[in-house]
């Protein structure tokens, strides 16, 4: 399985995604779903995935193939983010209809894609790719965006998620998010992979790997769970306590 979140602030974005991919309680390993393009100064794109490996693998080899041949769409031309996202939704579409073809055993390869990112001076955005090609932007009242394994880590998305929100303190929350499912999901886990992207830089923001040993994970969730039992604690007692 797969958690992957993408925020949307006043200040910037914050990328955060797992690497687990399980094909069976046998069958485990470790791929990156987060993928970044970036014209420094000019253009920036992360794409976080979830679904069938072998179409998230071929659409993102298909998207630097068409930036090396320079094909007549591509991320380094697209003039805004709506026609970046109708040209991967188009790339994801026909890579599972090819995958289709080919299979025998009624295989699901369908895949899903969180696009964030900023042209030039516009401002960023993030866009969800539904797995059939049609695609939706975060709302102002929950700017963010989940795929795969969502359910864990969006409680505390709702309750501390703004658009005014520091930078920061999302990119935090992201992690805690992270944290909450992966103590819920034996399917996703580590390594973790946290991008922050200040609005207008235009590169590729600061990013962070974090494993089952790194001592920054271990002290933000232990910190987490001493908040969570002293917030129990605070709760107001029933009446016959």
């Amino acid at each position: 399985m797969t958690y992957c979140i993408a925020i949307n602030t006043d200040e910037g974005l914050v990328f955060c995604s797992d690497s687990r991919t399980n094909a069976g309680f046998d069958n485990i390993s470790i791929y990156s779903k987060m993928h970044s393009f970036v014209w420094t100064g000019e253009r920036m794109f992360t794409l976080l995935s979830a679904g069938n490996l072998a179409t998230t693998q071929s659409v993102v080899k298909r998207l630097w193939n068409d930036i090396e041949q320079n094909a007549p769409v591509n991320l380094r031309n697209v003039p805004n983010m709506l026609s970046a996202t109708d040209y991967i939704a188009h790339v994801s579409a026909n890579v599972q209809k090819q995958h289709a073809q080919r299979d025998t055993a009624n295989t699901n390869f369908e895949a899903t894609f969180i696009l964030g990112g900023q042209i030039g001076r516009d401002r960023p955005e993030t866009l969800l790719i539904y797995p059939q090609g049609n695609y939706i932007h975060e709302s102002d009242e929950h700017p963010f965006l989940q795929i795969g394994e969502a359910k864990y880590g969006k409680p505390i998305l709702d309750r501390i998620i703004k658009r005014n929100t520091p930078l920061a303190h999302a990119a935090r929350c992201a992690l805690v998010s992270m944290n909450s499912t992966t103590r819920s999901n034996l399917t996703v886990g580590p390594p973790i992979e946290l991008m922050i992207y200040p609005k207008d830089c235009l590169d590729f923001g600061r990013r962070m790997t974090l494993n089952d040993n790194d001592a920054f994970a271990k002290q933000l969730s232990d910190a987490w769970n001493q908040v969570l039992i002293q917030a129990l604690e605070n709760l107001p007692h029933f009446p016959w306590e």
